[in-house]
């Protein structure tokens, strides 16, 4: 079938699994011409490696470290008929040009938060790698069952402790859009938390030790968003925010368990880049693209890729990691520099429908975004026949 986008929203619909393979071929180049990772990880379990900052992390330390890497990931496969997601293309190919490389590569598609997925990623561990050295966290999602008491969460995007007026793009129909949302109530944060924050994570460590699957000196890092004062009352002072507090707070037990067996826990804080779950905040459109045309231009933009092998050549593998006073590994200080954000406050209320693509890289985001799913990607023909029923071999179905 020929596959077109079909964007409604902040999501597309349809994705398409030679573009996916492109975008993950541009990212394993990107790697593999800067060179190994010295010291880097050799046995890898990245949790939500199918897109975004997991698939980056999922490929650096493939590619950059030449290691085994188990991805777990909820995705769905395509058919006769119908797409996949791009997580299920993603991971496909990956996969795919891993084992070309003679490189260890192994998926797991369920419900990372559950027992039995769990479970069943430690069984792997013990028969294929015997343990793992890095555990990566990257899990983005709406929806949490709690694994003992069945209580589902549902996760919500809203300012705490006052309404909030925020200026962003309509994406479909391209102009610039004024909206208010309502605090979250002390439930909504409550849930937000408990889908977003950092007890999962603390679980998934806790049943890996106690399984004896960590390699002593194994590290694990999640992914955080700090931002500055534009995003802060949406993002890092809302009900997300509150969820990624939830992880400094955890990260500090984490870290006492595994330095018991020289191992270390760390929170890693990353630029804002397009992905499935920035694109639903209604802010991030506009911020981003006001962020993509001042860093272009000072020649400083960087995607997930650029980003997560920076993060573990430089601090998580590196001899002077970037920390900053509260133990987070930054890797977003080109984002945060003092013109970049004065050049972004300073246009921010400038846009309007009649600037927008003067004013803006309003362009680069759409492509960004389209890229997530296969779309907009050069050498790519979208015009021939594809075939969206697309494999991953010894795939574990939870």
């Amino acid at each position: 079938m020929i596959i077109k986008p079909r964007v409604r929203g902040f999501i597309c619909v349809t994705a398409h699994p030679a573009g996916c393979e492109a975008n993950v071929k541009e990212q394993i180049r990107y790697v593999t011409d800067r060179g190994s990772i010295p010291g880097g990880p050799k046995k890898v379990l990245v949790i939500g490696a199918s897109t975004g900052y997991g698939l980056a992390a999922r490929i650096s330390a493939a590619f950059g470290a030449g290691a085994a890497t188990l991805g777990v990931f909820f995705e769905r496969p395509g058919s006769d008929t119908k797409p996949g997601t791009a997580g299920w293309y993603n991971s496909a190919a990956f996969e795919s040009l891993a084992k070309a490389r003679g490189l260890y590569a192994r998926s797991i598609n369920g419900d990372a938060f559950s027992d039995l997925l769990k479970e069943q990623t430690i069984e792997i561990i013990k028969k294929d790698l015997g343990n793992v050295d890095l555990v990566v966290y990257s899990l983005a999602a709406p929806k949490r069952t709690h694994p003992k008491t069945g209580e589902v969460f549902t996760s919500t995007l809203k300012p705490i402790g006052k309404s909030l007026h925020l200026r962003g793009i309509d994406t479909d129909r391209e102009v610039v859009k004024d909206t208010v949302l309502e605090p979250a109530t002390p439930s909504e944060v409550d849930h937000t938390v408990a889908v977003m924050g950092g007890e999962d994570w603390q679980m998934w460590i806790d049943a890996l030790l106690e399984a004896g699957v960590l390699a002593d000196g194994a590290k694990t890092t999640a992914f955080t968003y700090l931002g500055d004062t534009i995003t802060h009352d949406i993002y890092w002072n809302g009900s997300i925010g509150a969820a990624k507090k939830d992880l400094d707070a955890r990260v500090v037990g984490i870290r006492e368990k595994l330095r018991a067996h020289g191992g270390d826990a760390r929170v890693s804080v990353l630029k804002a880049v397009v992905t499935q779950a920035s694109s639903a905040i209604p802010i991030m459109p506009l911020y981003l693209s006001l962020l993509f045309k001042t860093m272009k231009q000072q020649g400083t933009h960087e995607g997930c890729i650029e980003q997560v092998y920076g993060l573990f050549r430089d601090s998580l593998y590196g001899a002077s990691p970037h920390l900053d006073h509260d133990g987070r590994l930054r890797a977003d200080d080109k984002e945060l520099d003092p013109q970049v954000q004065a050049r972004v406050r300073e246009l921010w209320n400038q846009v309007s429908n009649e600037n927008i693509h003067e004013l803006t890289d309003f362009a680069g985001y759409k492509r960004e975004f389209l890229r997530l799913f296969g779309f907009d990607i050069d050498g790519v023909d979208y015009q021939a026949e594809v075939n969206p029923d697309v494999a991953i071999p010894n795939l574990v179905q939870v």
